[in-house]
């Protein structure tokens, strides 16, 4: 089922890259049901805040009209920043799935364990399953932006 929300993940970085966002991609699910989805808008909206987890947050949020979203699992096409899972760890998400690790930014494995933290005491889990097209869009991405 894991691998299904991933692909739904993948499908809206894709969006953002058509739309000259980083290639970042969320879906917040409970229950095995999509809460909703999105991707990276910070340009387009012109805000910092607007990752693709902080918008499925925020829409989530309105449509469950709770801030505490506990029982939801996020997954992500790209491992989350600093400012993603400090949202991620406020709203009480119980997983964070993700499919490429961030090496630059990357707040559960590659820079920082946030999450391990002992002074936050989160509940919050995470599973890295790695999937090379996320990966791969996200150098195309960068690619490209490089040689223009």
């Amino acid at each position: 089922m894991h691998q299904t929300f991933l692909d739904i993940a993948y499908q809206e970085a894709l969006k953002a890259y058509k739309q000259g966002e980083v290639p970042v991609g969320a879906v917040l699910v409970k229950n095995n049901k999509i809460i909703t989805k999105g991707h990276n808008q910070y340009l387009k909206k012109q805000c910092a805040i607007f990752h693709a987890e902080q918008f499925v947050i925020l829409k989530a949020c309105k449509k469950l009209d709770n801030w505490r979203l506990d029982g939801c699992v996020l997954y992500s096409s790209l491992e989350p920043c600093l400012m993603c899972t400090g949202a991620i760890i406020q709203s009480r998400i119980s997983k964070i799935i993700f499919s490429a690790l961030d090496e630059k930014a990357g707040c559960i494995l590659s820079q920082y364990s946030i999450i391990n933290d002992k002074i936050l005491a989160t509940n919050l889990t995470y599973e890295y399953m790695p999937d090379k097209r996320s990966t791969e869009l996200l150098k195309k991405f960068f690619k490209e932006k490089r040689r223009n």
